[in-house]
């Protein structure tokens, strides 16, 4: 877009960012602090968006509105449970092109690929954890002491922290929400700070089928992160990103005993065989590899191939990059085949996709 004047030439005008709000208690709700993050569109390098980096207030009140929700939630009976899970299935499917929309313009991602292998995923996830709600098992013994029945009972343990990272925003906070809500939980979420868009988005279409509180969401930089996992009431803390920030998580949650959850950086590898079918073997490492721009903790880093297949390994896979893996730009990520976009940010040395 563009202004014109007479006799000037057009001017460049920056289009206004997208004000995003934490939810927080059922709705979208200001921070109280006035910093802000602003938000990149991979594909353009244009921030598009401006979050919240939320403070120690915005993490109080969402902590407040969790447990204030728990005391309730934890009452309710896994036929409920499931149905608040199938009900948010549902909305998430019927919104699919939108999530993913905003999963693109957050990450960079293709477009069909998106819908296919997160959106597609992510409800069919959440079915499973909502038929999971209702296979929550106990134990009677009577081992213990003679004459007495000793009971095993699983309850929920409370309010639970989670912080989700960049590369899968949509997916990986669904997978931490999903089951802490099937086991009558809630949730204070923080998204990472580059990708929070498509976050925002779900919470709000959860919050119109979960009781006000439950499910919360928190933008801010790794700072609102410390805040979330030391702060006094969650009692599991749960992350997904390296094992630097794995070990600072496990250490701010020892003073209160909390329990933590790490999902941590990998390095997987791929062992090739000379009897294999090696051309097979290249096309699939190469998707392996490339899916997501190799953004990802199981991303095929490493190939270890048999001697005697070495070199043919070598020039099948130069050729799968050079030849068989399509590229999108700003202008074809929708484009059908496409399995790269641009990498998520600056800061993993973002390159420009022609």
């Amino acid at each position: 877009f563009c202004t014109l004047s007479v006799g000037s030439a057009p001017t460049p005008t920056r289009m206004p960012l997208l004000q995003l709000l934490n939810y927080i208690d059922g709705r979208p709700v200001a921070s109280r602090s006035t910093a802000r993050t602003e938000v990149v569109d991979p594909a353009t390098g244009e921030a598009y968006a401006s979050a919240p980096d939320s403070g120690e207030a915005d993490v109080d009140a969402a902590m407040t509105a969790a447990l204030a929700a728990f005391n309730s939630f934890k009452r309710t009976t896994p036929s409920q449970r499931q149905g608040f899970l199938l009900k948010i299935a549902s909305a998430i499917e019927a919104h699919a092109d939108e999530l993913a929309r905003l999963e693109c313009k957050n990450c960079g991602k293709p477009f069909l690929l998106t819908l296919d292998e997160e959106i597609a995923a992510a409800v069919d996830q959440i079915r499973f954890f909502a038929g999971a709600a209702r296979q929550l098992e106990g134990r009677a013994a009577g081992e213990y002491m003679e004459g007495l029945l000793s009971m095993i009972v699983r309850e929920p343990v409370g309010v639970c922290a989670a912080v989700t990272p960049w590369n899968y925003p949509l997916m990986m906070a669904v997978w931490k929400w999903a089951p802490a809500l099937a086991a009558g939980n809630t949730v204070v979420l923080k998204p990472s700070d580059t990708t929070p868009v498509s976050t925002l988005r779900m919470a709000e279409l959860m919050g119109a089928i979960l009781p006000s509180g439950v499910f919360n969401v928190v933008c801010g930089r790794r700072e609102t992160g410390r805040l979330l996992v030391e702060h006094a009431v969650p009692s599991l803390v749960s992350i997904t990103g390296s094992v630097r920030a794995g070990r600072e998580v496990a250490a701010s949650a020892a003073p209160l005993l909390k329990r933590v959850h790490l999902e941590l950086g990998g390095k997987a590898p791929v062992v090739v065989f000379a009897d294999a079918d090696l051309e097979t073997a290249a096309a699939d490492i190469a998707v392996a590899a490339y899916f997501n721009a190799g953004q990802d903790c199981t991303a095929a880093t490493r190939v270890v191939v048999e001697a005697a297949a070495y070199e043919t390994m070598v020039a099948l896979l130069a050729r799968e990059a050079e030849q068989n893996t399509k590229l999108g730009s700003a202008t074809t990520m929708d484009s059908e085949g496409v399995l790269v976009g641009p990498l998520n940010s600056r800061a993993l040395g973002c390159a420009q996709l022609a």
